[in-house]
Formats: C-alpha cells, structure tokens, sequence
C-alpha cells in the first residue's frame, strides 16, 4: 500500500528551483528505460557472506521498486570482486504485498532472465552487466523478488552493506522454487545486483546521493521507509505524467574526502558510477559531509568541502543533469559531535542555502531540527542517537521537497 504524506502543511521547506541544466528532458510521451531501483556497492568485508563468496547456492533478494512498466532489465556488478563471477541463472517476479519479509512466491510467475539470449554469464573483473530485456509487466512501489544462481566458488562478492530487506539462500539451483527451500541470511547486505531499469513513461529519474542518513540507518526492515522510500511514494501519489524513478545511492559511513572500505569509495571518487552511471537520471540530490565534519573532530577545513561540492555540480552540470544540495542534519548529541565540527556544518550549509551554486536546495536541516535548539534533532525524529533520523524523521525529509522542482 502506498503511503501518502502527512502533515505537509507543517513541515516547512526551502526549495530554489532555477533553470534546469542543458540536457532536454524525456518527453514522457514514448516508453524508455528508466532507473527505478538501485544501491551503491562496496567492496567485500573481511567476514561474512562477502568476504567468502558461495559456491552451488541460489540467492533470493528483494528490490523494491519506484517506476514499474511493461519491461525491465536487471544491473549486476563485479566491480569489487577478485575473479570473473560466474552467474549460472537467474529469475524474476513481482512478489506480494503480504509476503513482504519472506521468501515465499508463485512459482508459475517466475520469469527467467537471460544475458545476450543465454541463461548465464560470467561478469569480468571490476564490471558491471546490464541485461537482456525481460518482459514483464511490474507495478509502482512493489517488491521485485530476484533470484541467482551461482556455481561457483564465486569468491569475494561486491556488496551493499545494509539494504534493510531481508535476502534468502538456498543450497543448489533454487531459481524455480517457490521459497520453501530457503532461509533467511545473516545481516542485510545486498549481493551482486545493484540496479533494476524499467520501460516507463516516467520522466527519468532522481538519484540520492549520500551517507547513512539516505542508506537508512537504522530503517525498520521490510517496510521501505527510508526517505527515498518516502520521497518516491510522494512522487507516485502525483499525476503520471509527473513520475520519476528514485534511486538510493546512499552508502553508510560514506565520506566526500576519503575512501572508507565498506563504507565505500569516497564520494568524489564514486560519483560518475553512482550517479551519472545510472539509467535515465535528470536529477542528483547531495547529501554528504556529516562523516568528514564528525570524523575529523572538527580539522576538517568547510572549504575543502565546499570545493568537493563544487566538482559534484561541475560533473552533474556537464552531464545535463540539474543538481540540488541538501543541508547536512543537526548532529548535537552525537558520539562524534564537537563545537568546532558543528561550527563546520554550519558554514557548509549557509554556503549550500546561499552560494546560489546549486540548481535548487532542499533544507534538511530545518526540516529536522530542534527549533528550541537547533543545533539538535527534533526528539521526535531521533532514533536515539542524535546523528539518524527515525521513519518520521525520513517523512519529514521526503516532504521537504518542493515535487515541482524535481519533474519539472
């Protein structure tokens, strides 16, 4: 079921829309591929499912898509792993609502997914694969339960560390099953497929590009509340002809100085694949540099943030695509707060409200904080560690979008 927004009228939200970059928007009068789901992959960890890879094992995972349509095609990656990865089959089907949480599907709607018209393939080395077209027909907002097969040994596995949704294996050639044969994974990372494109009418899509606060830390699993959940409900709710796919290149721990390990390349060095890599995108959200100000107890120079922020709408404009800064949420409380980082927050974001840099800003920041004190997060919103935002607090970042400057 499709959440619809609450509150909006007391939420407040600053949003400066301006012309838009270079590049024509889809006329969404013709069908095209359009990003309708993805997450931005690490490399493996030191432990886990990761770092050991499979060997004979069916993987069932579970995206939850934005934009649905008549087609999709599945994106895999082996941009981290250590030897050619070999996919043995692969299915798709639209799964049901009441089944959300498990891996439980109809057998007979399995759809078998083929890569230049072969059951298999084998990914090289540090790539990505697209595909062949799959026909059939995926609804808005719903699950897409995604099932691999891998002879293996696969080795080290590209991952996403925390997807919030539950992913499932099974011994052997499970492809066809119908879920009983499976058990529930330890953790929640995500394996291998990094995005789902659809044939849609949708105007193209927005991605939102940041750190744990976009990932979704700590998000009820199953439930699809992050903000870009949130975000891509509020769009759906608008006529058609206003639609755009959402897609989370979020990453937990990400920083825009320094690669992080599983917390990902830094965001500097991941933009071109997260962002302009993706299918479809007309629009970029950046939301970065809570972990550089935190991390660095305040050493952190807000210029050298700012320059990175600059390079970001440098590439996005190159590209055609209209970008919009976010201001960075209050962090008072934190395990890694100091005064000096939080005079550092506070000149980024005025550099973000007013440098005039950006296509469009969307206030985070205001959107969350403690009127009373604004250094803090409204306690309504905290999960508890004055750093994320709980389901509520994401809705009030979802509705601190002016819609209009997005499908515009």
């Amino acid at each position: 079921m499709r959440r619809l927004p609450k509150l909006a009228a007391a939420l407040a939200f600053l949003l400066i829309p301006v012309v838009p970059a270079s590049a024509s928007a889809p006329s969404g009068l013709f069908p095209d591929w359009v990003g309708s789901w993805a997450v931005a992959v690490t490399p493996p960890g030191t432990t886990g499912l990761s770092a050991t890879g499979v060997t004979d094992t069916t993987l069932r995972q579970v995206a939850h898509l934005s934009v649905g349509g008549p087609e999709l095609r599945l994106r895999l990656s082996n941009v981290y792993g250590t030897s050619p990865l070999v996919v043995g089959k692969v299915t798709v089907t639209p799964r049901a609502a009441d089944l959300a949480g498990t891996p439980t599907v109809d057998p007979a709607t399995l759809v078998p997914v083929s890569f230049g018209g072969r059951a298999s393939v084998t990914i090289p080395v540090g790539t990505e694969w697209v595909s062949d077209p799959v026909r059939i027909s995926v609804p808005d907002d719903t699950d897409l339960v995604i099932s691999t097969y891998f002879p293996g040994p696969t080795g080290p596995l590209t991952q996403h560390p925390a997807g919030y949704a539950t992913g499932f294996s099974a011994a052997g050639d499970q492809t066809s099953g119908g879920g009983s044969q499976y058990q529930a994974l330890p953790g929640m990372a995500r394996y291998l497929i990094e995005g789902v494109d659809v044939k849609s009418r949708a105007r193209g899509s927005v991605v939102l590009f940041g750190d744990s606060i976009t990932d979704g830390v700590v998000s009820p699993i199953d439930q699809n509340l992050r903000y870009p959940d949130q975000l891509a409900d509020r769009i759906l709710a608008q006529p058609a002809a206003r639609e755009l796919g959402v897609l989370n290149a979020g990453i937990s721990g990400n920083r825009l100085l320094s690669n992080a390990g599983t917390a990902g390349d830094s965001a500097l060095a991941r933009f071109d694949r997260d962002v302009l890599g993706q299918t479809g995108v007309r629009t970029v959200v950046l939301l970065e540099g809570i972990n550089d100000i935190g991390r660095s107890l305040g050493a952190t120079d807000p210029a050298d943030l700012i320059a990175v922020h600059r390079q970001f709408i440098q590439r996005a404009h190159q590209a055609g695509l209209k970008v919009i800064g976010a201001t960075l949420t209050p962090y008072e409380g934190a395990g890694y707060y100091s005064v000096e980082g939080e005079a550092d927050r506070q000149a980024l974001n005025e550099w973000i409200r007013t440098s005039g840099e950006y296509d469009g800003v969307v206030d985070f920041d205001k959107a969350v904080r403690d009127p009373a004190q604004p250094g803090r997060m409204l306690a309504a919103y905290d999960i508890g560690d004055h750093l994320h935002p709980n389901a509520e607090g994401f809705e009030a970042m979802a509705l601190a979008f002016d819609l209009r400057a997005l499908t515009r």
